[in-house]
């Protein structure tokens, strides 16, 4: 009668044996690791970076003045109003987180808006391009992106914007817009809609506002705040 040495002695090499059978057989049952993609970091829409950004400049007496050029607290900006002169209006104070210091379109006795100019780049506005503006309005009032193409041509899009609640930062993508010419004379949107305007060249990008002012006090006006560009930068 044998042992329980001897029938260990025997039973070791056969469990050894299916230990190393049960390790193969896990190790070709297990999904192979997938090999790294070069640069698969870089797949997907790449976010552009910030093209311009406007905070405004409050001038030396504070209070409420029209807008200007010496407005911009941006030195490589330049500035166009689409309103009669003195119509915008500058107010606010960079300290008051209620009444920041912004734009104001209480008085325009007509549709108005501006729009900011990149002095050393135009801005390419496809893919994820985006602005991003702070914004406050009253009444039924919005805003609307507006853009200017090397051709000179003004379009407005289609998506209006702004609440009347409260400051609210929000963002808009120039590629899911629509685009209407806009005379900016009278800062009102004309024609038909432009089919695939070419927007990786453009001159100035801002907003309007398409209804008039009502004054100061409730009814109907927008506040514009901090004004962000995210875009590629191309050479003028």
């Amino acid at each position: 009668m044998p042992t329980r040495t001897g029938i260990w002695r025997r039973a070791t090499p056969l469990l050894a044996l299916y230990a190393l059978s049960a390790l193969v057989a896990a190790h070709s049952q297990a999904p192979a690791a997938k090999p790294a993609v070069p640069g698969a970091a870089d797949h997907g829409p790449q976010r552009p970076p910030l093209f311009l950004r406007e905070e405004w400049k409050q001038g030396p007496d504070g209070g409420e003045h029209a807008v200007t050029a010496a407005s911009l607290a941006n030195p490589d900006l330049d500035l166009t109003v689409m309103a009669p002169a003195g119509q915008i209006e500058l107010t606010g104070a960079a300290t008051d987180e209620t009444n920041p210091i912004h734009v104001w379109t209480g008085l325009c006795t007509a549709p108005c808006g501006l729009a900011l100019r990149n002095r050393h780049s135009l801005a390419d506005l496809t893919g994820t391009a985006r602005i991003r503006w702070t914004t406050k309005m009253s009444g039924y009032h919005q805003i609307r992106p507006v853009v200017k193409l090397t051709d000179g041509t003004w379009l407005v899009g289609d998506l209006a914007d702004g609440s009347t609640r409260d400051w609210r930062v929000s963002e808009v993508f120039f590629a899911d817009l629509r685009w209407l010419k806009l005379d900016i004379t009278r800062a009102v949107a004309t024609g038909t809609p432009v089919a695939n305007p070419d927007l990786s060249k453009v001159d100035q990008i801002g907003f309007v506002d398409l209804m008039p002012g009502s004054g100061h006090g409730p009814g109907g006006w927008s506040d514009v705040a901090q004004i962000e560009v995210y875009a590629k930068s191309v050479a003028r």
